[in-house]
């Protein structure tokens, strides 16, 4: 099928490629001298006169010859049509000689923030905001020295400089896919080394849990309090539906991260369940499909990880505790392990991976199994 005029062009290429198929498309002309053979300025004085020539073979002096650029070299005939289409759509500059490392991640971003969760755009952008002695800096000019010096010289952890190494690399590849460069230099960067953890998980003291049980009426102790009694991470709670409660069988089925996690069933806690109840009627009387909501949120009254946070901050803050919001879930297992809950249960009901063979093959853990274990903890 021919493509329409001024679309761009696919063509295989001859030989044993990988990727046989390649995108072009026309970025300009440029006016050629069939006699001289040379390139011929249409700013210059001579230029119409000889675009009236013409050659002994009755042809004219003057050609006018394509400037291509190269978009990429694909697999199949199919990909690299729909790589034409999606530039139709979405142009980009294919001036790739001065395209800079800025726009480079303006693109690159433009394409990768698509398939990932906000909160992993934030740790990109992040990343991107040290880079700023590349910003202007033609891409094809970035060589592994200038990478490196970027991520040395940011003033900022470990965490982050890895990051940065990650951003380079996926931007390299980018680049390449888009004939922009063709060496990967961040693949020649020095490795970050990875940092040792400094996480420090603190339980809630028996101290801190009954003073959260006598002041249950503050704003969002009662979130907190069903995080230590069912071992869900604080974004898993936020994200809990009213669908995901079972009050016939009295469990909350939620989790993520993990294959081990997703899904689980939980017991609900004796101590807790007027706590679910409250914000269960709650819920539906507010036609909310989230268990739990924030009545006076400014843009909606479901909660999220963020949201959470802030409100679990206030809770420390109230009764000069200081915890972080991982510490429910820390406690949960810590309270769990002194009641002597068995192993394999607690695993299940916190998501955690089974690496016992015989266990995990036995699958047949029912919810009063898991009842009794969990009414263990009498804190």
């Amino acid at each position: 099928m021919r493509l329409p005029n001024g679309y761009g062009n696919v063509s295989k290429l001859s030989g044993n490629r990988r990727k046989p198929w390649r995108v072009r498309k026309t970025i300009g002309f440029e006016y050629y001298d069939r006699l001289t053979k040379s390139i011929i300025d249409e700013t210059d004085t001579e230029f119409i006169k000889l675009s009236m020539d013409v050659l002994p073979d009755g042809k004219k002096r003057l050609m006018i010859k394509q400037k291509f650029a190269t978009l990429g070299y694909y697999p199949t005939r199919s990909e690299a049509l729909t790589a034409l289409a999606n530039y139709n759509n979405d142009p980009y500059d294919l001036h790739m000689d001065t395209i800079t490392f800025s726009e480079v991640y303006d693109k690159w971003s433009r394409e990768h923030f698509e398939s990932i969760s906000p909160s992993a755009c934030r740790t990109w952008k992040s990343a991107f905001k040290y880079c700023s002695s590349l910003y202007s800096t033609p891409f094809k000019n970035i060589r592994t020295y200038h990478l490196e010096q970027t991520i040395k010289e940011a003033e900022i952890g470990d965490n982050t400089k890895m990051r940065m190494k990650s951003l380079f690399n996926l931007m390299y590849k980018w680049a390449i896919k888009h004939d922009i460069v063709t060496t990967d230099y961040a693949s020649l960067c020095d490795g970050i080394k990875t940092p040792k953890p400094k996480i420090e998980r603190k339980p809630f003291s028996d101290e801190e849990i009954k003073t959260l049980w006598d002041n249950v009426q503050f704003p969002f102790v009662d979130m907190i309090l069903i995080g230590i009694y069912t071992g869900f991470r604080p974004q898993e709670l936020a994200i809990l539906k009213v669908s995901d409660i079972d009050l016939d069988e009295m469990t909350i089925k939620g989790g993520l991260k993990t294959d081990a996690g997703k899904n689980r069933i939980v017991p609900i806690h004796p101590k807790i369940i007027d706590l679910i109840l409250k914000n269960y009627e709650k819920a539906n009387s507010m036609k909310s499909k989230t268990l739990f909501n924030d009545e006076a949120g400014q843009q909606g009254t479901s909660l999220t990880y963020d949201k959470y946070r802030g409100r679990f901050k206030k809770v420390m803050t109230k009764f000069n505790m200081g915890h972080k919001p991982h510490d429910t879930r820390h406690t949960f297992i810590t309270i769990g392990k002194e009641s002597n809950m068995d192993e394999y249960i607690l695993k299940l009901i916190v998501g955690h991976t089974i690496r016992d063979i015989t266990e995990r093959v036995y699958t047949h853990r029912t919810v009063e199994e898991m009842r009794r274990e969990i009414i263990k903890i009498t804190k």
